[in-house]
């Protein structure tokens, strides 16, 4: 089986520079403007931006409830990866994310990719609208970027 299979791939060409999209995705300022669904505040809890490091963001949903996003980082490599182990609760567990980041002149060559543990999981999400999730949060960072990030 090909982990390829197992995993959700989002692709995006960001109109900003490397540098401005990299402090958006590592500035605990800036990713709460943008990790959320249009209408969700994100609270950052926890952002130890380092191998090992671990991040939690919790978003208050209008029922009451609340939708944590934590994990902890694996790999990081500036302007280029972001690897971690993340589980977003009560949805989603025991995945690994990758944030790939690619200079293309001023703009920026996105690739996010979900890793899931078996490939019935990933269709398990896919149903669940994890490409409709995901999709709309990079919106957010698209219009963030837009109106500009300092880095």
């Amino acid at each position: 089986m090909n982990s390829n299979d197992k995993t959700v791939t989002i692709q995006r060409t960001f109109d900003a520079p490397i540098a401005l999209v990299w402090s958006a995705w590592t500035q605990p300022e800036h990713i709460a403007n943008w990790w959320s669904p249009k209408g969700i505040t994100t609270q950052i809890v926890a952002h130890d931006f380092k191998v090992g490091g671990h991040w939690k963001f919790v978003m208050p949903m209008p029922n009451g409830q609340e939708f944590t996003a934590e994990g902890v980082y694996t790999e990081i490599v500036e302007h280029e990866k972001i690897v971690s182990k993340a589980d977003f609760k009560p949805m989603t567990e025991g995945v690994e994310i990758h944030a790939l980041f690619q200079a293309e002149g001023a703009q920026t060559h996105f690739t996010f990719q979900v890793m899931h543990p078996t490939v019935e999981y990933r269709i398990q999400q896919e149903k669940m609208g994890i490409l409709n999730g995901w999709g709309s949060v990079f919106d957010r960072l698209d219009n963030l970027l837009q109106e500009g990030v300092s880095s």
